[in-house]
């Protein structure tokens, strides 16, 4: 069993290279440049089936846990940060979804996933709440058979993009207490979901990163996920864990694309006057071997981590917390260092590495940040509540 799990792995891997170096490292430039959404990317993942990597087998998908959904985002993120980020934040929102959906959720929103037709993502963050995106000040009140939303929410992958929204909830009549907080699917298009314009970031510009104001949106109880109050027990038991993973496969796979362009330059590069290849001096050839070392030491943690959390291991939450701060680091660090390797032709105007080094700069302001990851780990070590 173990050995067919892995190579369908290998499989859906292998397909997202394909997709990965024909269509979306030629336009990874220009969705940069322009901060557009990658829909022809995003496209030829669904034709792929790789968009129901987390909806279960038996609604048409692959079922795949956190160590899937790492390898793809890693290599995905290999030639396009931006579109590893969309796929990754939908993974997220399919994994959420997918966690306790009724039969109705799964013919309505599974199954169109699993065929490539549909794309959700979260929407939890909020500009009053920052880093503490698990405390939403979003209401909802109950309104005969239906929810009535009202909020805003910021930062939203794929926001306009996506055909449904992981919305975090907190009644309107309570005062926020654990039990008040529930999560509901918002669909594109209901009346009173607006969004704003696109948010132009240093990095990260397409994925859509966008606001959405609620007024009053109506949402059909039969969008409600899980139990009313279940909000935290999604946050912490689906969304940390794969947002994490995700997260961190993501900056793996940036990390990893600074260290190619790194080699590929000081093994191609030569002197005119003396014919010597660049890498070939000592000091060049030693940090490049440096940073391999630091990537694969990055990639043996991610990795082995989301292996171990879907096993459920004991331990695992320590790995799960610290991957995206060490992904994070590792890729910024990286591609800076690969830029000062690479020399003045790196700092061209949209030359790639400072679109990745762009990108890679965006893993610490994204919640949880790396400094709250680290705290998280520390409290963990020492048996403390994390919050």
């Amino acid at each position: 069993m173990a050995e067919q799990a892995s190579g369908r792995l290998a499989r859906l891997v292998g397909a997202a290279r394909e997709i990965a170096d024909t269509v979306i490292a030629p336009s990874a430039e220009r969705e940069d440049h322009e901060a557009l959404w990658p829909a022809e990317s995003m496209r030829a993942l669904g034709d792929a089936g790789l968009l129901g990597l987390n909806v279960p087998e038996a609604l048409g998908g692959h079922g795949e846990g956190l160590a899937g959904l790492v390898a793809i985002s890693e290599t995905l993120a290999s030639q396009g940060a931006s579109t590893a980020m969309c796929f990754a934040m939908h993974c997220v929102g399919t994994a959420v979804i997918a966690a306790k959906a009724t039969d109705w959720q799964k013919e309505a929103y599974l199954r169109p996933i699993a065929r490539g037709e549909h794309v959700t993502t979260l929407a939890l963050s909020e500009p009053g709440t920052g880093v503490h995106f698990y405390v939403p000040e979003t209401r909802i009140a109950a309104d005969g058979d239906d929810f009535l939303v009202t909020g805003i929410k910021s930062f939203v992958t794929n926001g306009g993009q996506a055909q449904s929204y992981v919305v975090s909830t907190c009644a309107a009549d309570d005062a926020g207490g654990e039990g008040s907080f529930s999560c509901v699917l918002v669909d594109e298009g209901t009346p009173g979901l607006e969004w704003s314009e696109p948010w132009h970031g240093l990095g990260m510009r397409g994925n859509s990163s966008r606001s959405a104001t609620m007024n009053g949106v109506r949402v059909p109880w039969h969008n409600l996920l899980g139990e009313e109050g279940d909000q935290l027990w999604y946050v912490f038991e689906v969304v940390a864990p794969y947002f994490l993973m995700a997260m961190a496969g993501t900056y793996l796979g940036v990390a990893a694309a600074a260290l190619e362009a790194a080699r590929e330059h000081l093994g191609s590069r030569r002197h005119s006057h003396s014919g010597e290849l660049l890498g070939s001096q000592p000091v060049l050839s030693h940090r490049l071997g440096e940073l391999w070392i630091e990537v694969e030491r990055t990639r043996q943690l991610v990795h082995s981590a989301a292996q171990r959390a879907d096993a459920g291991e004991p331990g695992a939450l320590l790995g799960v917390l610290g991957c995206k701060a060490a992904a994070g680091e590792t890729a910024v660090h990286v591609a800076n260092e690969a830029m000062t390797l690479c020399g003045g032709i790196a700092y061209r105007e949209n030359a790639r590495l400072s679109r990745i080094l762009r990108d890679a700069r965006a893993a610490h302001v994204m919640a949880p940040t790396t400094d709250v990851l680290k705290t998280w780990v520390g409290r963990a070590l020492l048996n403390l509540p994390l919050l």
